[in-house]
Order: C-alpha cells, then sequence, then structure tokens
C-alpha cells in the first residue's frame, strides 16, 4: 500500500472552538494549544472511533452544503439527538427511508453531518 488515511481536514473560522465542538461531540481530547488557526481532535490509542480531525481556520465562509460529511451512529439516538443541541447543534431534518432513520445536524460554522439510529 502507498498510503493510510490519516484524518479529515476541515476548513472553518474558528478552529479552536470548532474542534472543541467536536471533541465534546465525539468524547476525545483537543491536543495541546489549540488557536483560532489550527487545532486538532486527537482520536484514541487504538483509533477505533474514527479518524484524527484537523481544523484549519480558511478566509472565507461556508457558502453551500458539504460534499463530504461525518456520519455518526448512536444507540440512544433520541438522548444523543438533545445532547447535539445542546452542545450548541441546529437539526436539520429527519429522514426514515428503507427501515434507516437519521437526522442531519449543522455544527456551529454550518456544517452538516448527521446523526444515524443505531
Amino acid at each position: 500500500m502507498a498510503n493510510t488515511f490519516f484524518g479529515v481536514a476541515v476548513d472553518c473560522v474558528d478552529a479552536a472552538k470548532l474542534a472543541n465542538f467536536w471533541a465534546k461531540v465525539l468524547g476525545r481530547q483537543v491536543d495541546d494549544h489549540p488557536t483560532r488557526e489550527n487545532a486538532v481532535v486527537l482520536v484514541d490509542d487504538v483509533g477505533a472511533h474514527g479518524p484524527r480531525l484537523a481544523f484549519h481556520q480558511v478566509p472565507e465562509p461556508k457558502t453551500v452544503k458539504n460534499r463530504v460529511h461525518l456520519d455518526l451512529i448512536a444507540a440512544e439516538f433520541d438522548a444523543e439527538t438533545e445532547r447535539l443541541v445542546g452542545l450548541g447543534a441546529q437539526k436539520v431534518h429527519d429522514f426514515e427511508h428503507s427501515g434507516a432513520r437519521w437526522t442531519t445536524f449543522r455544527d456551529l460554522e454550518g456544517n452538516e453531518f448527521d446523526l444515524i439510529a443505531g
């Protein structure tokens, strides 16, 4: 293999603020010394809970729907929905299709992500 999947990078206005939001959502830690320009949400030692997330400040605002988004899954779907909203996520739309149920949210800077009932 020539490469390894390392992580996901997210453009944003305030890297530290968004990294702290995602660290709370995922139950992870933010790397030392996050700044408005750059911040990283770390993975655990096993790496079983998804990739490293890096946040980088860019000058332009988000203007359209994400082409890539994160999918989260929760056994306690309703409780997790309330927790995400309490952290500042904005609920956008509920879906049910072919026996699957999920909700699309926006994070603090408007980036879409889904919570799947599992």
